[in-house]
């Protein structure tokens, strides 16, 4: 193990975006998942659910695809490579953080061996 802060991405690591993201990569890399699926399940507010995907495809995690299955507006989701690869380092980070034991580094700035994505590196 290297001694260098472990970072969890803040963006999949709120709990109802990490949930979401779960749920995408679950599936294989071609399918899709039905926005009302999700909704449903997670059971969210159309607004809410809304705004998490908005901020995940911001990151480039996911992919939105609006389709009419004959008059019926559909929308699908699915996680990109990007986002893939994003939730499996993720997960690798969370695994590390989970693992990490007190001597495990020789030396820890103040705040500990785990940093969120958003705070800065260098003190």
């Amino acid at each position: 193990m290297t001694d260098e802060a472990i970072v969890l991405n803040e963006t999949i690591h709120q709990s109802t975006r990490l949930r979401i993201m779960t749920m995408l990569v679950s599936q294989a890399a071609t399918d899709r998942v039905a926005y009302g699926f999700i909704q449903e399940t997670l059971q969210l507010t159309g607004g809410n659910l809304t705004t998490h995907l908005r901020r995940l495809e911001d990151a480039g995690y996911l992919r939105i695809v609006k389709e009419f299955q004959g008059v019926k507006p559909r929308t699908w989701l699915q996680a990109t490579p990007a986002g893939r690869r994003a939730f499996a380092e993720y997960l690798d980070n969370l695994e590390r953080a989970l693992n990490w034991r007190p001597g495990a580094w020789a030396h820890r700035d103040r705040t500990g061996p785990v940093r969120s994505s958003h705070e800065p590196s260098g003190a």
